[in-house]
């Protein structure tokens, strides 16, 4: 049995047991089967041209190695995105060959790159551009903060209604009472220990 995807009249349907097409700036990948048939849409963060920008514009920031790279778009990005060691070290080495970035002397076995003239003036000559893909990366970032406390309240609410209706339609006894405030108090000091 083969089960079919349609975007909503908003792009081309996709038949089949599994497969990813993408379409504009997003990647549409499916599974289908006897058991499942789902499908997710990802947007992508960054074609290969803006990433090089973005990692170039760090790099010109700051000498910086492979990995430091990728923490600090994660970092930028309070963790909604970060972009994969198959993608970054590949992006360094073209960056390298193009004659944008060089090797510096580092401690230890990592690689840590500069930027050079040449891709100092490739920044200038594009700032409008990387200043926008920067610009994404901070909204990213702001997009997760509000999500993670959107998350609060969700939970929160969640207590609430739960609270009520034990207190309505259940049989509230003064040692349910008193265990549910325990709770409540044990997860108060818990969070507040966080810090």
């Amino acid at each position: 049995m083969i089960y079919g995807f349609n975007m909503g009249g908003c792009g081309p349907e996709f038949s089949g047991r599994r497969g990813s097409r993408r379409w504009g700036p997003f990647e549409f990948s499916w599974e289908a089967g006897p058991d499942m048939v789902g499908a997710r849409m990802r947007r992508r963060v960054f074609d290969g041209g803006e990433l090089r920008l973005v990692l170039l514009k760090l790099i010109a920031d700051a000498p910086r190695h492979g990995y430091d790279l990728i923490r600090e778009i994660e970092e930028m990005t309070k963790g909604a995105y970060a972009p994969s060691p198959g993608v970054v070290y590949p992006t360094l080495t073209l960056l390298g060959d193009m004659g944008l970035i060089a090797e510096q002397q580092s401690e230890g076995a990592k690689k840590q790159y500069a930027a050079t003239d040449d891709g100092r003036a490739h920044l200038a000559e594009r700032a409008e551009e990387v200043a926008s893909l920067m610009a994404r990366l901070a909204e990213l970032g702001e997009d997760r903060a509000r999500t993670d406390s959107e998350s609060i309240r969700r939970a929160m609410n969640n207590l609430r209604h739960v609270l009520m209706h034990k207190q309505h339609f259940g049989d509230m006894t003064t040692d349910k009472l008193h265990a549910i405030v325990a709770l409540i108090d044990e997860a108060a000091q818990k969070i507040e220990r966080l810090g």
